[in-house]
């Protein structure tokens, strides 16, 4: 008699990508008069590139955070290379992708598009075997840690307050807001922060590379001494490695210094950690080349004895990051946890402060809200 999985996987080999559609969508944010506002940027709305992969009868999916031309971006130069070829091997077609991308630029757009296509390979795969992803992935753990994130600059005090103790009461152990925009303002903000949540639960920061060298090393001594704070996150630019090194062997010795989401290729991580710029490492699962290259780097990470925090799209991340060794933790992101309730079914929530992945649901769990979405859509490449 035939093995079921052993069945299962002979037809897996046998099967070819049918097609590829793309969509994006557009949210408004819900921040005071329409914006957000961190340190360097102001925003009035989200997107979300989602990616369709087809085969088998199954369809897999996966999504980046970023411009609209993302998705022209897929559905010009990834989605006709991907039609008919094999879905056993998800890191085959990524690096097929990244040869295809090579003269139209790996880092920012194509990375970002090659991290949702890969997404979406894996999701697929998962869901042709009829399993979970995280069943697929070589995993360290059943759960991922969050921090609640948020805290925008133009948040009046008693909303900063609020969205960040509101977090901590629901169980969630360690927050963070954005700082540095007006860093006069930052000292009555962390002192609301503060007192609103209590003295045991951790305060992060998230500067946004806003900071000069200087400015940072004053601002990293008083948050430490004054309130308490953890993890300052880009106090400057993620491209001054040199400031960020400075920063991460004086400054105080229980503050992090945290960077690695604008980090698109493994090139980038290595710069990061040889010498080391960080205290822990970030990664960004729609930035770096998605799921492929996170285990790439999760490598890295192990070899370098650097803990690796999962940056944002918690609904991606939640499994994928299970694969992580050095895990620390993922960003429990204000504007995008909005974004995918809207967008999915089977979105997780948190219990004990982690996400745990759903192992009734094949994949990554996640199935669109076609309905809901389409009032925000603002691009569509039909199967390609």
């Amino acid at each position: 008699m035939t093995d079921p999985a052993t069945a299962v996987g002979a037809g897996l080999e046998e099967c070819g990508i049918d097609a590829v559609d793309v969509h994006a969508f557009t949210v408004p944010t819900d921040g005071p008069d329409g914006r957000e506002e961190d340190g360097t940027l102001e925003w009035d709305s989200t997107t979300l590139v989602l990616v369709r992969v087809h085969a088998g009868g199954r369809s897999g999916l996966g999504y980046t955070y970023g411009d609209v031309s993302v998705a022209s971006f897929v559905a010009s130069a990834l989605a006709p290379l991907l039609r008919g070829q094999k879905v056993t091997a998800p890191p085959v077609l990524w690096h097929r992708m990244g040869a295809q991308i090579r003269n139209a630029g790996r880092p920012g757009v194509g990375a970002m598009a090659v991290s949702a296509v890969d997404v979406a390979l894996w999701d697929l795969k998962a869901r042709l075997l009829d399993l979970p992803l995280i069943r697929l992935l070589p995993a360290h753990h059943d759960r991922v840690p969050v921090y609640g994130s948020g805290g925008f600059t133009n948040y009046p005090l008693h909303r900063l307050a609020e969205q960040l103790a509101g977090w901590v009461g629901e169980g969630i152990p360690r927050v963070k807001l954005k700082t540095s925009r007006e860093s006069e303002r930052d000292p009555e903000r962390l002192t609301a922060v503060r007192k609103a949540i209590g003295d045991r639960p951790e305060i992060f920061a998230d500067a946004n590379g806003a900071l000069s060298r200087k400015e940072a090393l004053y601002w990293a001594r008083r948050f430490h001494d004054e309130w308490d704070v953890r993890w300052l996150e880009e106090p400057v630019s993620s491209a001054d490695l040199e400031g960020l090194r400075m920063l991460r062997d004086r400054g105080p010795g229980r503050l992090e210094i945290a960077a690695g989401e604008y980090a698109f290729t493994l090139r980038d991580f290595v710069n990061l950690v040889e010498p080391p710029a960080v205290d822990c490492l970030q990664a960004d699962i729609t930035r770096c080349g998605g799921i492929t290259a996170l285990l790439e780097v999760a490598g890295l990470s192990a070899t370098r004895h650097l803990d690796l925090s999962a940056h944002c799209a918690p609904a991606l991340s939640a499994h994928a990051f299970c694969a992580v060794r050095r895990l620390r933790h993922l960003e429990y992101f204000h504007d995008h946890v909005r974004v995918e309730r809207l967008l999915f079914d089977g979105i997780l929530s948190p219990e004990g402060g982690a996400l745990r992945p759903d192992l009734t649901r094949p994949g990554l769990g996640l199935e669109i809200k076609w309905a809901d979405a389409e009032p925000y859509r603002v691009y569509a490449a039909q199967p390609l």
